[in-house]
Formats: C-alpha cells, structure tokens, sequence
C-alpha cells in the first residue's frame, strides 16, 4: 500500500515507517530501512514516468544533484538532532498547504512552465532538490508530494510532469540517505529487502493508475497524505 501512495503522490512513508515500528524497529532504523525500500519503488517509477514522456529531464537532473547533498546533509542531522524540532515546523506548514490546494483548484491542470525561463526552472529545481532532499533525509514522509507541489505551484508543470520529477529526485535524495544510514549501520536489510520487493510491486500499480487517471486521481490523495501526515506528526508529539 506504502509503494501505490507513493507512485501516485509521494508520502508512502506515512503507511511503512509505522508499520517498521509496530515490527520492533528503532526510529532511526524505521527510518533507514524504509529507504531500502522506498528507494528501489522510486526506481521503477522514475523509469516508467520517464517511458511515458512525464519527466522534465533538464530539470530533473539539476533537482537531483542538489537532493543528493541536501538528503545526505538530512541524514546526518538526523543522528544528532531531536526531530521534535521538526515536528512543530511540520505541524504548522500541513494546515496552510490543505487550505492553499483547497484554493488553488487549477493547481498543475496543465502544463504552464513555458511561461518561466530555463534559467528559473533550473534555480527552482535546484532549490526543490536541495531543501526537500534536506527534509527527506532528516524525516522523509511526505517529501514526493511536497516536490510534486513545489513543481505545480513554482514550476508550473501539470501534476504528471510533476510527479515524474519528483519520482526522479526522490529517487536520487533516497539512495543518498540509504548510503548514509548503511554505512552506520542503521539498516535491518532483513526487513528491508523484502519490503522493497513489495515496494516496487506497489509503485508498478501506483503508477499505472497515475498515467490512466491524471489529475484526477492525483489531486484528491493530496490531501490523504496530507491528513495521515498531520496525523502522524500529532501523534509523535503526543507519545
């Protein structure tokens, strides 16, 4: 379930790195263990959105140099910051993107990013890349679709460009922060081996029901990842 969400919105990571938990996984190593997974179902659908031709190579490429190093920062400061100091910033961004989708209903319904010069769509991938690649280090759920927004609402793509972007970068941003994480031993591969199997049967489907349903079908998970990520951040702060 973990891998569809994500093909077709980001913040798979909402549904697997609970369920990492409820299997006896530390925080850190629910963390890392979901990038074992994650990172093999954004591969396959990184190749599937680009064969279909909903991937902005120029940008995508420039977006995911500066995830590498803003996810690796991410993971770093994950070992040795409190993420209670995210939480509270999350807690108060979630809210205001609900109500701006609620209003801009039009948001990524076509394909606008000619209006924009190479140039700005370079500096704002660079910047899509390294802020939310920073973020998905550091915590993760919900990057993908706050990259799909940072696309629709900056970029001007339509939400299917968008999303192969950010398919792309997170990809890049995932295996970033896996390298990190593996390399201090913070990854159960037991676990995540497996479960980047089922990952990668979950974005196949995701991603198939993206390309038949478009917009449609992407914009109303919005706000389902939205909900279950406001929902996570109350309930870490409560326990």
């Amino acid at each position: 379930m973990g891998g569809i969400v994500d093909a077709i919105v980001g913040g798979g990571g909402l549904i697997t790195i609970p369920a990492y938990l409820l299997a006896g996984l530390s925080p850190h190593g629910a963390t890392a263990t979901n990038k074992c997974s994650s990172s093999c179902g954004s591969l396959l659908s990184t190749i599937r959105f680009f064969r279909q031709g909903d991937v902005h190579l120029p940008s995508v490429l420039v977006g995911a140099a500066a995830a590498l190093g803003g996810s690796w920062i991410g993971a770093r400061l994950n070992m040795m910051v409190p993420e209670q100091i995210l939480y509270y910033i999350m807690l108060a961004i979630v809210p205001v993107v609900a109500v701006f989708l609620l209003v801009r209903r039009d948001l990524g319904r076509e394909d606008r990013s000619n209006e924009l010069s190479r140039a700005q769509l370079m500096a704002i991938s660079l910047s899509i890349g390294l802020v939310i690649g920073g973020y998905d280090g550091f915590f993760g759920p919900g990057s993908g679709t706050f990259m799909i927004l940072g696309y629709t609402a900056l970029s001007k793509f339509d939400l299917l460009t968008a999303s192969g972007n950010s398919k792309a970068i997170n990809f890049s941003s995932n295996i970033a922060a896996l390298v990190t994480y593996a390399l201090a031993g913070k990854v159960v591969w037991l676990v995540g081996i497996p479960a980047a199997l089922c990952s990668v049967a979950g974005n196949y489907v995701g991603s198939s029901l993206a390309f038949k349903g478009g917009a449609k079908i992407i914009r109303p998970m919005f706000f389902v990842v939205l909900a279950l990520l406001l929902g996570r951040l109350i309930y870490d702060l409560a326990v």
